[in-house]
């Protein structure tokens, strides 16, 4: 059919979800391709879903989510005001850009990263500069500061880097903000930061006390497991957070992602005990591979990147013979999330195999 729309919208490529584990007879077989917890949530956070959401159903969340807001207010030692709610850390990043970019604006971004954030900023009327990674997976700082001029609206850094899994040093980070002008937003996108152990690694908040230019954006959606109630948030100033309310979904943000948020704040300590389970087990893969003789960037996230080139195609064939969805990028790469031990085990077994066989 044709009909009159936006021309841009032509350009934006679709978002693909992560395959899902393929079903094979007699194997059991394991979804890794969306860096997922594997984990379900935790019996106290199913119970408050029950107790305190499941009869509200049929009535409109509180739009302010003021439960969430003002915990996480306390925990971050910010004003309310500097906290704004999203479906999810990508609906906060749409928000920001949004309220920033617009029609012969430029959002600056590293790349390969987010596959989100081309769709987003090409739906804002605005154009991408996508600055090529470092050969070891990282930003190239340099670059990115060499790309900032008179119609730069928002640089986004993501640490760690999806689906590259590198970390951002504090000194890299401290150098692009003495670098970019004070009426210049700096998103660091920080979904995967509870597993990101770089001893030298940058942390948004600490940055965010030094520079009002600042956004970060989080997510209970990794480490807190709730990817299916799409629950994230941004920090920002006052007069930005209030700018990014005006671009959010109305009512977006459920009440029982509300609850389980707030449920899953109260049991952060056990929860981080499954985050430090999913790092031992990348630590251990990470551990075999190097072993088996692969060279790949060092992961900081709940996955891990290999960077395959022409071989991709191949390997994903191996992975899913074995049960495994992986996230494939042609000609390029395929990224591992870490998942059960039992997937995790496979994914050693593959990686032998492909070895054995000179696809490396």
């Amino acid at each position: 059919m044709t009909f009159k729309h936006r021309a841009i919208v032509d350009t934006i490529p679709a978002y693909k979800q992560g395959k899902p584990a393929p079903a094979l007879a007699g194997q059991r077989s394991f979804k890794i391709s969306s860096n997922e917890n594997p984990y379900p949530p935790l019996p106290c956070v199913q119970k408050a879903i029950e107790d305190q959401a499941l009869d509200r159903i049929n009535r409109y969340p509180d739009m302010s989510g003021w439960q969430v807001v003002s915990r996480l207010a306390k925990d971050y030692e910010v004003d309310p005001a500097e906290i704004v709610l999203g479906c999810g850390s990508t609906e906060v990043i749409t928000q920001l850009v949004d309220l920033l970019a617009g029609p012969g604006d430029e959002v600056i971004y590293p790349w390969r990263s987010f596959e989100a954030y081309p769709i987003i900023v090409a739906g804002a009327g605005a154009t991408s500069v996508q600055i090529a990674n470092r050969p070891d997976g990282g930003h190239d700082i340099d670059a990115m500061i060499a790309a900032i001029n008179s119609r730069t609206r928002l640089i986004i850094v993501n640490n760690p880097n999806n689906p590259t899994s590198t970390s951002v040093s504090n000194a890299d980070a401290r150098r692009l903000m003495k670098a970019v002008p004070s009426d210049v937003i700096v998103l660091f996108d920080e979904a995967y930061i509870h597993f990101n152990t770089a001893a030298d690694t940058s942390v948004a908040m600490d940055l965010y006390r030094e520079y009002p230019n600042i956004v970060v954006a989080h997510t209970f959606s990794k480490a807190y497991g709730l990817a299916g109630l799409r629950i994230g948030y941004g920090i920002a100033r006052a007069d930005v957070a209030a700018g990014m309310r005006k671009m959010s979904i109305p009512f977006g943000v459920t009440q029982t992602a509300q609850v389980a948020a707030v449920a899953s704040l109260d049991a952060k300590d056990e929860l981080m005990k499954r985050v430090q389970a999913l790092i031992g087990e990348r630590g251990r893969i990470v551990k075999a591979l190097r072993a088996q003789g692969w060279d790949f960037p060092e992961p900081y996230a709940n996955f891990f990147w290999l960077p395959l080139g022409e071989q991709t195609a191949e390997a994903e064939s191996r992975f899913k013979a074995a049960g495994l969805s992986t996230r494939v990028f042609d000609g390029e790469g395929i990224r591992i999330s870490i998942g059960e031990t039992e997937a995790n085990d496979k994914v050693i077994e593959v990686c032998q195999s492909l070895k054995d066989d000179g696809i490396a």
